[in-house]
């Protein structure tokens, strides 16, 4: 399915169940809720998002510890986690996307090498994260991650019914 097929998938299903949607967004730069915003009706779920490049922002706008941001890094669970939390209790969306990775083509260790991404999706069954290791350009990477989490959150509302 490609992103547009998913996105609206998506929206079909949050209309159908009456849920809303928010989106936490670093690697991914706010294409998350670009493709999301693409489809037309898109604002009877789609509450907002931010865009946390820097630390700083998702220590303030997203309350996530910077305690864990030193000790695991940006691009762990305990970060984007603590992003689709955060951007719950601040949109108050029943359903929540996150991602932090490196979307290269610099920036990678041989722990997290380019392309490494956890994503994370928030919902009123709790949080479910994956870190995922993508092939391909900064552009492919970010792409591959938004159709990820987008089948991960997918995935969690089958489970809502």
């Amino acid at each position: 399915m490609d992103l547009n097929q998913l996105a609206t998938t998506l929206l079909d299903r949050l209309g159908k169940l009456g849920l809303t949607v928010a989106t936490a967004e670093s690697c991914t730069g706010g294409n998350i809720a670009h493709h999301i915003t693409l489809i037309p009706g898109s604002s009877s779920a789609m509450l907002g998002g931010v865009v946390s490049y820097h630390n700083s922002v998702k220590e303030r706008v997203l309350n996530v510890n910077p305690a864990d941001i030193e000790q695991y890094g940006a691009v762990s669970r305990a970060v984007v986690e603590q992003m689709a939390l955060g951007v719950k209790a601040l949109t108050g969306a029943d359903l929540t996307l996150a991602t932090s990775g490196i979307a290269g083509p610099g920036g990678g260790t041989s722990d997290k090498p380019v392309g490494t991404v956890w994503m994370a999706v928030a919902s009123p069954l709790g949080v479910v994260s994956e870190v995922v290791r993508f092939d391909g350009s900064r552009s492919e990477v970010i792409e591959a991650t938004t159709g990820h989490v987008i089948t991960m959150a997918l995935r969690q509302l089958e489970l809502i019914k």
